[in-house]
């Protein structure tokens, strides 16, 4: 008998010429009992590894009932009642066949290739590389080290090679990569390619992992913006520069240096009318702050300084802000801190008359307000913040107002006014400079926000879109990965849903601070819930519980406590497509 298992780029097993692919398999588990065997050493695992990986929760019986049953629908599937091999405790897969499986083939070719240094047979390994291991399986555990493991071989490959343009591609955050290709961009005389990969490294970066790029890589910028003979430098260039200069002394704790870089690029961006980098820049200066512990202080003279700027200039500055400013509303004190520094900051913007600075203080209020449980002060402190926004042209506030007012129809249950809310503030939110940032907060409303089960799936597609085709900013995609992962969940979907909480979870480890752990607890039970493990969803969501009660959003906690005492039950809804 002969047997190929694809991995790289799709699954698919064949068995003496006749191919099976994901779709022809009756049971998921089954499936995956044969990825787990074509990923092991040799082929073989102990029968509790894998009980242990594919039932973690279950009794050791009922986890052994679940294996025989997933290894017979495996033969089954196959038709070959000997792809499965049990001797004793160890299961194997096609032990008495001869086996082949194209990740192995890579690889072995891979290290053949690179240990003799070659090229060109670099190059022609990676033309007929497969593609990504098990791309349906992205977020499952078991394929995390084995997945690493390839892309860095596959790099290695590439750069042998000399295919630069293919490793930015699978790791579009390999500075070696994006240096070669700003150099090669600067030897051919264009200056805008290499200005082009810098920029998109540094989005990239900081959306990704709050960093910048590092010296060598800022160096290289600075060569690419330097003005020729007679080409004047742009201000636009030398305030990304600068920028990108703060980030690296940022980073390397030299807050200082940080702060003046982040101001010149601002006083740059002022006098070059640049409404973006102007934003851009005090977020930036707003960042040393933080990192020092003195962000509150620092909003406060930043506020008293701006508020009596012309509307376009301040609502920049201001915009810059809101993120940090959310970030303080999110630990346990931060609702009354914050609030009581907003109706300070409240009564110095009417006292100059400025529509911009109390339309941002206001908002603060209505955020507060809404962390707190308080909806009926909410709608009134956000409708005021979205029409002083409005009175100011400041587009990213109206747009986190309407966000917040759609928010709050949801929590009365007001369905049909939080999707209203929602179209509005979208079209709004699709004209700002902080689009990355708002579009998926949005996106995660439209989850939460649909009544039947299409209008969910499509929203989750297009979520899934704006992470994989866009530089969307990672802390706020933590409200649609667990709304979708709460959806998913409630339609069954259990195993997707398990996959999307893993990648929050991570994500919620990476930027600590505010509510995003426990709205991951509060995902997990639901998914035990759905998988009928009530003790466990039950815990789950008391944990939730008392995680938002640390942070004093009662509303939250209130819920989590509802779902514990009740454990409803599971929608009985179609499983996604």
């Amino acid at each position: 008998m002969d047997v190929n298992v694809q991995l790289l780029g799709r699954f698919s097993v064949t068995v003496d010429g006749q191919s099976t692919t994901e779709t022809d398999w009756r049971r998921s588990r089954s499936v995956t009992l044969v990825k787990l065997l074509a990923l092991a050493p040799r082929h073989r695992l102990h029968r509790e590894q894998v009980m242990e990986t594919l039932w973690p929760d279950l009794a050791p019986e009922a986890a052994a009932a679940n294996l025989r049953k997933a290894v017979h629908f495996a033969r089954q599937t196959l038709q070959a009642a000997g792809m499965i091999g049990l001797n004793g405790e160890v299961l194997s897969l096609a032990p008495e066949a001869a086996l082949t499986i194209d990740l192995e083939r890579y690889e072995a070719a891979a290290a053949a290739a690179l240990k003799a240094r070659d090229p060109v047979v670099c190059a022609e390994l990676a033309g007929s590389y497969g593609g990504e291991l098990l791309p349906d399986d992205r977020y499952a555990e078991w394929t995390q080290e084995p997945r690493d493991r390839l892309q860095a071989l596959h790099i290695q490959v590439l750069k042998c090679a000399g295919l630069w343009q293919e490793v930015v591609k699978v790791d579009p955050l390999d500075q070696d990569a994006v240096r070669v290709l700003m150099r090669s961009a600067l030897d051919g005389g264009n200056r805008s390619e290499a200005i082009r990969l810098f920029q998109t490294l540094r989005e990239r970066l900081r959306v990704d992992m709050g960093l910048g790029p590092d010296r060598s890589t800022v160096s290289l910028y600075e060569q690419a913006v330097a003005p020729g003979e007679a080409e004047p430098k742009g201000i636009d260039e030398h305030v990304r520069g600068l920028m990108a200069w703060g980030i690296v002394h940022l980073h390397s704790g030299d807050f200082l240096e940080a702060e003046r870089k982040a101001e010149e690029a601002r006083s740059l961006a002022l006098a070059g009318g640049l409404g973006r980098e102007i934003g851009e820049a005090s977020a930036l200066v707003g960042l040393v702050a933080h990192m020092q512990g003195r962000w509150q202080s620092l909003f406060r003279s930043e506020f008293v300084k701006w508020v009596r700027q012309p509307a376009p200039t301040a609502s920049n500055v201001f915009d810059g802000h809101l993120c940090l400013a959310e970030f303080c509303l999110c630990n346990a004190r931060g609702h009354a801190d914050m609030a009581n520094l907003s109706h300070e900051l409240l009564t110095i913007a009417q006292e100059v008359g400025s529509a911009h600075g109390q339309a941002l203080a206001t908002l603060i209020l209505g955020k507060a307000a809404l962390f707190s449980g308080r909806l009926d002060e909410a709608e009134d402190f956000l409708t005021r913040a979205d029409e002083l926004h409005a009175q100011a042209g400041a587009l990213v506030g109206r747009a986190l107002a309407l966000h917040r007012l759609a928010e709050v129809a949801l929590a009365r249950g007001q369905r049909w006014k939080a999707g209203r809310l929602l179209q509005k503030g979208l079209n709004i939110a699709e004209q700002t400079w902080l689009t990355p940032h708002l579009l998926i907060r949005y996106t995660a409303l439209a989850v939460e926000v649909a009544t039947d089960i299409e209008q969910v799936g499509e929203a989750i597609r297009h979520g899934d879109r704006l992470i994989s085709e866009e530089s969307t900013c990672q802390p706020c995609s933590m409200g649609f990965r667990v709304a979708s992962a709460i959806a998913l969940a409630e339609a069954g979907e259990t195993e997707q849903a398990g996959r999307r909480i893993d990648e929050a979870e991570r994500i919620a480890g990476m930027w600590q601070g505010g509510p995003w752990v426990a709205s991951v607890w509060e995902a997990r039970g639901v998914l035990r819930q759905a998988q009928g493990i009530e003790g466990q969803a039950t815990a789950l969501f008391q944990e939730a519980a008392a995680r938002f009660g640390d942070l004093a959003r009662a509303r939250d906690q209130e819920r989590c406590l509802a779902r514990a005492k009740a454990v409803y039950p599971v929608n009985g809804k179609d499983g996604l497509q």
